[in-house]
């Protein structure tokens, strides 16, 4: 899970340091990166990825709430909408909402134009949520995907605690 965490990181890094020439990065991309030695400690990584352990490491601007780009609010603007027009009773429809709000997340990255401490703690916020959507694309019962579209949800409506 550690090596899916980083590679995670490296290709949003990379994607909005280079937000022109990247292609966004899909969920395949992340499943292609997984090494097959890791599947035996996937259990105990999905039960870290329900939690909002990242706003113990999030930071503010001198008690402030830090200035994101027009892009970035509006990617979150459309996870909100997203995760709250979405009606997921099967697990075909978590799935599908996976997908979209993986749509979503790639249209933050790839149009992400932030820079500084702002951009590193907008890190901080985006590399869990990538995480919970990539498991929501993976759950195999309803209420998994349940916990996971709460969390998600959590994860996104804090977006506007840390910025502005």
């Amino acid at each position: 899970m550690k090596h899916l965490i980083f590679t995670i990181s490296l290709l949003v890094l990379v994607s909005c340091k280079d937000n022109k020439e990247q292609e966004p990065i899909t969920h395949s991309d992340e499943v292609e990166n997984r090494d097959d030695h890791l599947n035996e400690h996937h259990v105990e990584a999905a039960a870290n990825v329900y939690d909002n352990s990242w706003t113990e490491e999030i930071e503010m601007d001198n008690g402030e709430k830090w200035q994101s780009d027009l892009p970035t609010n509006e990617g979150v603007k459309k996870l909100q909408h997203t995760i709250n027009t979405q009606t997921t009773s099967t697990l075909a429809d978590y799935h599908k909402l996976a997908d979209l709000l993986n749509e979503d997340k790639n249209y933050v990255i790839k149009n992400c134009t932030m820079q500084g401490p702002a951009h590193d703690n907008l890190h901080v916020w985006l590399h869990p949520l990538i995480e919970k959507i990539a498991a929501l694309t993976q759950t195999e019962s309803v209420e998994d995907a349940s916990k996971l579209k709460s969390s998600i949800d959590e994860n996104i409506n804090a977006y506007y605690d840390y910025f502005k």
